[in-house]
């Protein structure tokens, strides 16, 4: 048996950042690490600037998605004004950036995912900094604002946190029920599960997929590979009505 941290996110709007390049700030539809560690490091109150302890949480956690709801692809074209790149001349901060004259004007295209739902499952390796507990406990009562992904995406729905203690990832998000407006969101049919780890899951793995999203440096942004398993499974009829 093992212990999972077992919970919920939904929001009007998502973001779950790709590779990007230029101009153009994908989506992936599922997820990131660096996201999920980012929430739960907003929670517990790691700042950005603790990369030893960012890092840490992101070593010692292990997660698995199950994406309830895909949603709906929105992609938002904005324009945004930016100083000239001067050498010796770092900007702290946006206030500092349109305190120059010389501002030039940069399109700007960013992919969101519309009314997604998902629930996350995550594990804690053996001395591991912060046990599922506390993890649980700090996303009843965060300490900043926990959001989708962007600061645009806030939550619309508690979430709902519990510990479960179940043999396999299978077991444990099949035993949860969240009911209220969740329920109505849910999509019927099979769900697919992306993971982690290769033990045993009771999952079905039929496909290996690789991400560029574990966090390296928040500070320069910097992110390295991981390997992600997925597969699919079919919902407890309780969860969908």
């Amino acid at each position: 048996m093992a212990e999972y941290l077992v919970f919920r996110l939904y929001g009007p709007l998502a973001a779950w950042g790709d590779i990007a390049v230029g101009e153009y700030r994908p989506s992936f539809a599922h997820p990131s690490k660096s996201a999920i560690i980012g929430l739960l490091a907003a929670a517990l109150g790691i700042r950005r600037e603790e990369e030893e302890r960012q890092k840490s949480l992101a070593e010692s956690c292990s997660f698995a998605v199950r994406v309830d709801a895909m949603g709906i692809l929105l992609r938002d074209y904005h324009t945004t004004q930016v100083p000239s790149a001067r050498k010796g001349v770092t900007h702290y901060t946006r206030r500092s950036e349109l305190a120059v004259e010389d501002l030039n004007t940069i399109l700007s295209s960013r992919d969101y995912r519309c009314d997604a739902a998902y629930t996350l499952a995550i594990s804690v390796t053996d001395g591991a900094p912060h046990k599922v507990q506390e993890l649980a406990a700090a996303l009843q009562k965060p300490v900043f604002t926990l959001y989708l992904g962007r600061k645009s995406c806030p939550l619309a729905l508690p979430l709902q946190p519990s510990i479960v203690n179940a043999a396999t990832l299978r077991e444990a998000l099949e035993s949860v029920a969240f009911g209220d407006e969740f329920s109505d969101i849910i999509a019927t049919g099979p769900a697919a599960v992306f993971w982690e780890d290769d033990g045993e899951s009771g999952l079905e793995r039929q496909q290996v997929i690789t991400r560029r999203d574990v966090p390296g440096s928040r500070n320069r942004w910097q992110f390295g590979e991981r390997r992600e398993n997925c597969g699919t499974m079919q919902k407890e009829e309780s969860l969908c009505t």
